[in-house]
């Protein structure tokens, strides 16, 4: 079966992440497997046994996700936006996908909607039309208005088979973040959380005893790497290690080494040996999205969250909330960050100790396999 997963991450690279990872569990599957990404480059992440298309990439203006900047921080102009556009079209039509799936759309990315709909409809016109499937996380961003909603389910209705739901329907309904209505009801498919294997530990021990900052693959986070800083001059006899992502990761780091001084702190740029760094470190402190909260509860880390909230953001907050009870895990507002409050939270989860880890209701990436197969082999 071939199977084609359309993204475009722009601000952090959790979509692209995730979309991979789905790619993976297709290629293990014995499935072709082609991503096109339409968003910057991410390198770190690993694409391995599939063909990986880049469009002309984009990424948005910080959480302003209607000005679209390409890779020279230009605005991207109607030229810029119909070269992807055209391409995403002959790539679809050259690979002729027995699949189609979308990440986020039509529940996001409508700034996107041109090529996303162009995409559709070429699929829709292939000789032996693929099955199309939507691809999204547990918590959406909430429709800022009902126009927006039903605009969502009218694609839905005319162009997809199913929505992928990477989420576990008795933790986290849809409608904790958008509204369900019978008609999309129907084509919703609860899939389970979608990560990669538990992480391994790393045969180097990298990161042993440290306290672990992320802040996700995009130009984001400065505050909690400062704060990070400050809480390390609090707490001299434990070394801090900092990921840094983003296109600007070396610049962002030279700034912040003005601020570090004598205090244990280690920057550097993000690391594909992230997830393995995990097991060792003595607490995690990052944002909550999606794929950084299952990376935490699959390796029992203590870890400190800080969801991200800019631009009336509230995704991460209400995921945040879903696991704020469960021990060695806090939630810190950024209202309240600095460094006091992270080295006092740091301290506390620290003290509570490493969750028991459980290996159950991690297997989305396989049963979107079992799913996307039972659909196809129901349209032949």
């Amino acid at each position: 079966m071939k199977v084609m997963i359309v993204v475009t991450h722009l601000l952090g690279t959790g979509h692209l992440s995730r979309a991979l990872t789905l790619g993976r569990a297709f290629v293990r599957a014995g499935h072709e497997t082609f991503v096109v990404s339409g968003g910057m480059p991410a390198p770190q992440l690993d694409s391995a046994g599939m063909t990986l298309l880049g469009l002309p990439p984009l990424r948005s203006d910080g959480t302003d996700f209607t000005r679209l900047l390409t890779q020279s921080d230009e605005v991207a102009d109607a030229a810029y936006l119909t070269s992807r556009e055209t391409a995403l079209v002959a790539a679809l039509q050259s690979f002729a996908p027995d699949v189609l799936i979308t990440e986020l759309f039509p529940f996001g990315r409508r700034s996107l909607a041109a090529e996303f709909n162009a995409a559709l409809v070429a699929a829709w016109n292939l000789p032996r039309r693929p099955v199309v499937l939507g691809s999204i996380r547990d918590i959406l961003a909430p429709p800022s208005k009902v126009s927006k909603a039903e605009r969502t389910e009218e694609i839905v209705c005319q162009y997809y088979d199913g929505i992928l739901v990477h989420s576990d329907q008795s933790v986290v309904p849809l409608e904790v973040s958008w509204p369900v209505t019978d008609r999309l009801r129907s084509r919703l498919f609860y899939t389970g959380f979608v990560a990669p294997e538990a992480p391994v530990p790393h045969p180097d021990a990298v990161g042993d005893g440290e306290i672990l900052v992320s802040a996700g693959g995009g130009s984001v986070g400065q505050p909690i790497f400062r704060a990070a800083i400050e809480a390390a001059q609090k707490m001299p006899n434990r070394r801090w290690r900092l990921l840094v992502g983003g296109q600007d990761a070396r610049a962002r780091i030279d700034q912040l080494s003005q601020l570090v001084g004598d205090a244990q702190v280690t920057l550097e740029p993000v690391r594909p040996d992230f997830r393995q760094m995990l097991p060792h470190a003595a607490a995690s402190v990052s944002m909550c999205g999606y794929n950084t909260a299952l990376d935490i509860l699959q390796s029992g880390t203590p870890a400190v969250f800080i969801p991200f909230d800019d631009g009336k953001e509230v995704e991460q907050g209400l995921r945040g909330q879903s696991l704020s009870d469960l021990s060695a895990i806090d939630v810190l507002p950024s209202k309240s960050l600095n460094g006091d409050s992270l080295a006092r939270a740091v301290a506390s989860v620290m003290a509570d100790g490493p969750r028991p880890v459980s290996a159950q209701g991690f297997d989305g990436a396989a049963r979107s396999v079992e799913i996307a197969v039972n659909l196809r082999e129901q349209t032949r």
